[in-house]
């Protein structure tokens, strides 16, 4: 599954594009990095039923921005992306 599936599956089991899930961890104060990992993917498993490898793509935008490694892009493996670049609007707008 790519790394751009991860964050379309979690807009699909919550209801909230990836973007709205960031700005609840902002309002909550949990993009402070001393904020642990585990924090947040135990809110998201709480209040969203969600899973770990699904709560640690959100942390990973927390953390790092929508980017990705550029190794994963058009690699043809089972984590390949077609960007560098996460789309976090939601998979209604997002650019063919």
């Amino acid at each position: 599954m790519s790394f751009q599936a991860y964050l379309d599956a979690v807009e699909a089991k919550t209801g909230k594009t990836p973007r709205a899930l960031v700005d609840e961890v902002i309002a909550r104060g949990y993009d402070d990095p001393a904020v642990k990992a585990g924090v947040i993917v135990q809110w998201l498993a709480d209040d969203y039923g969600l899973g770990r490898g699904h709560a640690m793509a959100i942390v990973h935008v927390i953390t790092k921005g929508p980017s990705i490694d550029p190794k994963h892009v058009g690699s043809g493996g089972a984590h390949s992306d077609a960007s560098d670049t996460l789309w976090l609007d939601g998979v209604a707008t997002k650019p063919q």
